[in-house]
């Protein structure tokens, strides 16, 4: 059974994140943002939405536990910011529904969802530019960038909620994550 560890940074939309997980028969734990590193034994990390980004504990360590990651609003931004990439204040702010147009068919996250999907996210602050070796693989009228992959280091981001029901497909956003953690992960003892 696939393990992941969704990482606390004290949205709230988080135990939502962590529900999502176990009800799709995922081993997921809850774990605060400030937990060593090496404290951490999953098949891939979630970085969980948050208010602040200066709260965001170890979650940079977390990036190099050699396991997929995905990064969820102020998750993406963490990522993008962390490894290069700039994040800036969004015109729009608060949450509503967006809808976003997927860039590429072919990334392994979000390429199976619709064409132009529904999403439920917030754009109080959103990745301007993404990092070296990062492509931008979903849009908006309201952000240009709605989601970002590495595919070679298996980090994904989306500025939206794959987790609250206002979001279309967001269980595929999921299942696509574990299929990534699954491919990836070394036989368990």
């Amino acid at each position: 059974m696939t393990s992941i560890a969704v990482i606390d940074n004290h949205g709230q939309f988080t135990h939502l994140e962590q529900r999502a997980l176990r009800d799709m028969g995922v081993d997921v734990e809850l774990v605060d943002n400030t937990t060593p590193p090496a404290e951490i034994d999953a098949d891939g990390i979630v970085l969980s939405g948050g208010p602040d980004m200066d709260d965001i504990g170890n979650c940079p360590d977390y990036l190099d536990l050699d396991v997929p990651v995905l990064g969820i609003c102020l998750g993406m931004q963490l990522i993008a910011a962390e490894l290069g990439g700039r994040v800036g204040s969004g015109e729009y702010g608060g949450y509503a529904d967006v809808t976003v147009e997927v860039l590429d068919e072919d990334d392994p996250l979000i390429g199976s969802l619709y064409p132009e999907t529904r999403v439920w996210a917030s754009h109080a602050d959103e990745v301007k530019e993404v990092p070296d070796g990062f492509e931008r693989t979903a849009t908006s009228d309201v952000c240009g960038v709605e989601a970002m992959s590495d595919t070679e280091a298996d980090i994904y981001g989306v500025q939206w909620h794959p987790e609250v029901a206002h979001t279309e497909e967001g269980e595929a956003v999921f299942e696509n994550f574990l299929a990534v953690c699954d491919r990836n992960a070394a036989p368990r003892q």
